[in-house]
C-alpha cells in the first residue's frame, strides 16, 4: 500500500514511466496530477477550469487524455508539460479512459464501451458489456491487462474483467473490505486501477481514499 492524497476525488489512473499519473474530480477540485510511486507525494498538477468536471485519464505516447463528465469535452495535453494541445467533443457522458496500444478505450456510465482514434478523437466502432443475458450498466474507472478490459462498476466494490471483443464478462473481483475500517471513514467508492506491464503489477484505489493498494491475481483451481 501507498499513501495517496486524501483529499484527491480519483476519476483515473494510471502507471507510466515509473510514476502515476492521476485525474481527480468535482467542479472546482479536477486535476491532472504526477504522484510519486513510493511516497505518494504530488509531483506535478494542474487543475482543470472549475466549470469542469475531470473524469478518466490515459497517457498514450507523449500525450495525456482526459474526459469530462457531462461536458462533452476531452482534453489533450503534454504528458510532460501539461499544456493543453488541443481538445476533441464527444456526444453524452465521460467516466473512464484506457488503452488497449492502438485506440483509446471509453467508458461512459452505460453498458457501453467506445473505441476511438487518439489522432482525430473519432469513434471506431462500440461494444455492449454483459453477464449473460444481461447489460452491466455504470462501468467507470478502466484499465488494459493482459487482453482484457477491467472496469470498475460504480458504487460497487466490483471490477469487472470484461473481453474486449463481444463485450462478455469474464469475471469479477471482489475487493470488500480492502479498506480498513478506519481509513474507510469519510471515503467514497472503490474507483482507479493502473497496471505496469513490464513489472506485471497491479494497483487499485478509491475516491477519497487514504491508500493506494498492489493487489495479486490468483488462479482458481
Amino acid at each position: 500500500r501507498r499513501s495517496l492524497d486524501r483529499a484527491a476525488f480519483t476519476q483515473g489512473l494510471q502507471y507510466t514511466d515509473g510514476i502515476f499519473y492521476e485525474g481527480t474530480g468535482l467542479n472546482g477540485r479536477s486535476s491532472i496530477r504526477k504522484v510519486e510511486l513510493a511516497t505518494g507525494k504530488v509531483l506535478q498538477l494542474r487543475n482543470v477550469d472549475r466549470q469542469y468536471f475531470g473524469e478518466g485519464i490515459v497517457t498514450v505516447g507523449n500525450e495525456l487524455f482526459e474526459l469530462t463528465w457531462q461536458h462533452g469535452v476531452m482534453f489533450v495535453y503534454d504528458k510532460n508539460t501539461f499544456n493543453v494541445l488541443r481538445t476533441y467533443t464527444y456526444q453524452g457522458e465521460g467516466w473512464g479512459l484506457t488503452t488497449d496500444g492502438a485506440s483509446l478505450v471509453m467508458s461512459d456510465g452505460t453498458s457501453a464501451i467506445r473505441f476511438i482514434d487518439p489522432k482525430t478523437g473519432k469513434e471506431t466502432r462500440r461494444i455492449k458489456v454483459t453477464d449473460g443475458a444481461a447489460e452491466v450498466t455504470e462501468l467507470n474507472e478502466l484499465e488494459y491487462i493482459k487482453g482484457e478490459i477491467w472496469a470498475n462498476i460504480w458504487q460497487t466494490d466490483r471490477i469487472a474483467r470484461i473481453d474486449p471483443k463481444t463485450g462478455k464478462v469474464n469475471s469479477y473481483l471482489d475487493l470488500r473490505g480492502i479498506l480498513g475500517v478506519m481509513d474507510s471513514m469519510g471515503t467514497d467508492v472503490l474507483n482507479g486501477i493502473a497496471y505496469d506491464a513490464k513489472t506485471d503489477r497491479i494497483w487499485v484505489t478509491g475516491k477519497l481514499w487514504p491508500k493506494i493498494f498492489e493487489i495479486q491475481v490468483g488462479t482458481k483451481k
